[in-house]
């Protein structure tokens, strides 16, 4: 069945950024979850990034993100530049700074769309822009004592 976009919730909304935050405590799923709830939104699709125990073939002990002051502000841009291409209803991104531990929440983002294909594309596109370009950097330290940064 084709689908019209003559009903008002086949739009992206007028204001669907709800949540853009850059974060030195624990990410909450549910607080991102919640922030793109919209009755109009047929699909959301939620992404989690979390600190995983190797990299490049070396256990990580630990690892910590540090960021430039306009990485908010970047976040926002690549938010916008998504509702710009996608019908979204809403969407939010927040990512942790600090010192994190294997298995905590690195970042979290949610976009609601009217459909489940727009939601995934979209989703996909803020998580790939985000970590591309929003200046946070990571520095892994390895079991072996050798120490790496990545970065946008």
């Amino acid at each position: 069945m084709a689908h019209t976009n003559e009903h008002p919730g086949e739009q992206a909304a007028q204001e669907p950024i709800k949540l853009i935050g850059v974060r030195e405590t624990a990410l909450s799923v549910d607080e991102v979850f919640q922030a793109v709830g919209d009755a109009a939104a047929g699909g959301i699709a939620l992404f989690v990034g979390t600190v995983r125990n190797h990299d490049g073939g070396a256990d990580v002990d630990a690892l910590g993100y540090s960021c430039h002051p306009s990485a908010e502000a970047e976040m926002r841009r690549i938010a916008e530049k998504v509702v710009a291409d996608h019908p979204v209803r809403a969407l939010a991104a927040v990512h942790r700074v600090g010192d994190l531990r294997v298995g905590d929440l690195a970042v979290v983002v949610a976009v609601a769309c009217p459909h489940r294909g727009d939601a995934f594309e979209a989703c996909r596109r803020l998580i790939d822009d985000l970590k591309h370009e929003v200046p946070i950097w990571k520095h892994q330290k390895f079991s072996d004592g050798t120490e790496e940064w990545v970065g946008a």
